[in-house]
């Protein structure tokens, strides 16, 4: 059976503790958690370098019986050093968490395959496995493009991470997973959105603050669930521009109520 977790990103307004606790009401199994912003642009008051903040953090988890699915997010640019997260890391480790969440940004092919292994060696010590995920606004544009990377790095704790909306928008369909091994895809990323994709200097608001819940739009989700191996973690990942103003409590329960319904749909019509 596929588990549920609810991604930081569909509740980014809220600290962990709350977010956690929403997730445990709403009926999630698990969360993601953001410790690292994407880029100076997008600054938010991580735990990192709060000893209490994590503290916090990791009572209200044992509290709650939830784990955390994915630490995020890892942007590897032109000029990173993988030695600098490792403060992420290691709270990652005292989280429980398994994966991080990374996103390609280098234009240098060589260079990134690089440091993507440095950032595996660097993140096997702590348990914690490189999940490259392809986003077409960045310079990992494709599920083509993060399986080369991944299987150029040659590293164990490496796998691919697709996320529903990404492959769509990036002329993906789940077809396209056929050729990858279970052991690349050991979780992945749902939402829904319309069928139709905006322009493309739209696509990062849309992916940010514009998807729809599952089952509320026209992604082939059942397809992607089907080519998927069986019971991999799904993460909802839908900040849905509608409901912004509800509390974190209530955006969990319309997440959680909409992918429950969708999965035991898909379950029926298995």
């Amino acid at each position: 059976m596929n588990s549920l977790s609810l991604a930081h990103l569909t509740i980014l307004d809220a600290t962990p503790p709350v977010l956690i606790a929403a997730a445990a009401d709403a009926g999630f199994q698990s969360v993601g958690l953001r410790l690292v912003a994407p880029s100076p642009l997008d600054a938010f008051d991580s735990i990192l370098g709060s000893e209490a903040a994590l503290r916090e953090t990791v009572r209200c988890l044992a509290t709650s019986g939830l784990s955390v699915l994915d630490v995020e997010t890892f942007w590897l640019e032109p000029d990173t050093d993988v030695t600098g997260f490792l403060p992420a890391f290691e709270a990652s480790a005292r989280l429980g968490a398994g994966q991080l969440l990374v996103v390609g940004n280098d234009p240098d092919g060589g260079r990134l395959v690089t440091n993507v292994a440095r950032l595996c060696e660097t993140a096997a010590p702590f348990g914690l496995r490189v999940m490259l995920e392809f986003i077409p606004y960045s310079k990992v544009r494709t599920l083509e493009e993060a399986a080369g990377v991944i299987r150029t790095a040659g590293q164990s704790n490496a796998g691919v991470l697709v996320d529903a909306l990404h492959l769509s928008r990036s002329g993906g369909t789940p077809a396209d997973l056929a050729g990858m091994t279970p052991a690349m895809l050991s979780y992945a990323q749902i939402c829904d959105a319309p069928a139709t994709p905006p322009a493309a200097d739209r696509l990062r608001a849309e992916a940010r603050g514009g998807r729809l819940y599952p089952g509320e739009g026209a992604l082939p989700l059942d397809a992607l669930l089907k080519a998927l191996p069986p019971d991999t973690p799904l993460s909802v990942e839908a900040p849905h521009a509608r409901y912004h103003g509800r509390t974190p409590r209530e955006r969990a329960r319309l997440a959680f109520t909409a992918s429950s319904a969708w999965l035991r749909r898909h379950r029926d019509h298995a």
